[in-house]
């Protein structure tokens, strides 16, 4: 197949299935340049892993500019150097160590365990529409202290920001309704904010509000931004990460039984997920010099698009890369969810998810508490999972069927 055989990445077929497209690129087209994204493409796992390990000085994040501030304003995504280190710096305690552990392990397993409650007894549950696209959401408001009666607007912003992020055909409808949410957002949080630094609590906002490293402080609007941003990065790749377990594991029951069996399995289960059906697809860069890939040169002051579920399932990187596979050895759980990561769904290098060891929380007592409750869990008479999405993707729903524990 020829560069101009391959599924164009705006194509329906390629929206249907993009794992064959994305074979094709890494071996016959490895770096093509993409007219209607004005990007080019990489495909390969080393020079999608050479881009996020590189440390802004071959690629930069300066696309974000145009990319994400219009609907979240200026975020820690598009700082470099010491302004980076210092942001980074602020907010990171949060998702690590004692505050992840004391503060919020609860907060997740409380909110994990009122979803499910509500079709415990039933025998039936759809995982996506009961469960995953509700839980990160509900768990990020409780951790920043805000009303989950407000849950139906968090869910809309959030969905309409990741619309506007993967708005790769430029929707003018889209972009209106992404950059609308940002005015929407601000004008929630902003009195929310300002209020919490007059009394402050335990939760992350109060956390946020008060830190302090080398004298600086975050101000409303960069509090603002990163909650907006919190919310959806968080929201939306831990429910299609959650989403994606259970398609994969119902696909695989032999697997499925291992991981019941055995629940330190979840962890392999996860990260082997993330190799295999990334919830985040493609993540793009800026490239600052002319820089030499697999396929050619991309010149200085283009942007890139790292395609993260190609490079993921690299021939060259992982065995049998087409197949799940949660004993395989080629993958390391004990680094998956750290900047040493070897699959690349969380990037990597200074712009490694901040949030990763929170989504890896979210996940395990997720995937413990739904088992805990569903024996003999399986899929609803004929139907079969199937992913949606280009920039990100997972399960639309997945229905499943399950006897009542204790019935």
């Amino acid at each position: 197949m020829s560069t101009a055989q391959i599924p164009d990445i705006l194509s329906p077929e390629f929206a249907e299935n993009p794992y064959p497209a994305y074979r094709v690129m890494r071996e016959s087209a490895p770096l093509i340049w993409h007219e209607a994204t004005q990007s080019w493409i990489i495909s390969r796992y080393a020079d999608v892993e050479r881009v996020f390990k590189d440390k802004q000085t071959q690629f930069t994040t300066d696309n974000y500019n145009w990319q994400i501030e219009p609907v979240h304003g200026k975020t820690i995504l598009q700082l470099s150097g010491r302004e980076h280190a210092v942001r980074r710096a602020l907010v990171a305690p949060a998702f690590r160590g004692s505050d992840l552990q004391e503060k919020f392990l609860p907060v997740i397993e409380a909110n994990s365990r009122d979803l499910i409650d509500q079709f415990r007894a039933t025998g039936s549950a759809d995982i996506v529409g009961d469960y995953a696209t509700r839980f990160p959401v509900n768990v990020i408001a409780d951790m920043l202290g805000l009303d989950k009666a407000d849950h139906a607007r968090f869910h809309g912003w959030y969905t309409a920001v990741i619309a506007f992020l993967g708005n790769l055909a430029g929707d003018p409808d889209v972009a209106a309704a992404g950059e609308r949410t940002r005015v929407e957002f601000a004008e929630y949080m902003i009195p929310i904010i300002q209020a919490r630094r007059e009394n402050l609590g335990d939760d992350l906002l109060s956390t946020l509000c008060a830190a302090e490293v080398d004298g600086v402080r975050m101000n409303d609007e960069d509090i603002k931004a990163f909650c907006s941003l919190l919310l959806a990065a968080g929201g939306e790749t831990t429910d299609k990460a959650i989403a994606s377990i259970f398609a994969n594991l119902l696909v695989n029951p032999e697997q499925l039984a291992a991981v019941r069996e055995d629940r330190s399995l979840i962890a392999r289960a996860f990260a082997e997920t993330l190799r295999f059906t990334p919830p985040v697809h493609m993540i793009m860069r800026q490239s600052a010099v002319d820089v030499e890939v697999s396929g050619g040169t991309i010149p200085a002051g283009a942007t890139v698009t790292c395609l993260i579920g190609a490079a993921n399932r690299d021939e060259n990187r992982y065995k049998d890369p087409d197949r799940f596979d949660l004993f395989r050895d080629d993958l390391t759980t004990t680094t998956a969810f750290s900047a040493a990561a070897d699959h690349l769904a969380f990037a990597l290098g200074r712009h490694f998810c901040v949030g990763a060891l929170l989504a890896k929380a979210e996940v395990e007592i997720g995937v413990n508490q739904l088992l805990d409750a569903m024996p003999d869990l399986r899929l609803a008479d004929g139907f079969d999972p199937v992913e949606h999405g280009v920039f990100t993707r997972g399960p639309q729903s997945l229905p499943v069927r399950f006897t009542p524990a204790g019935s």
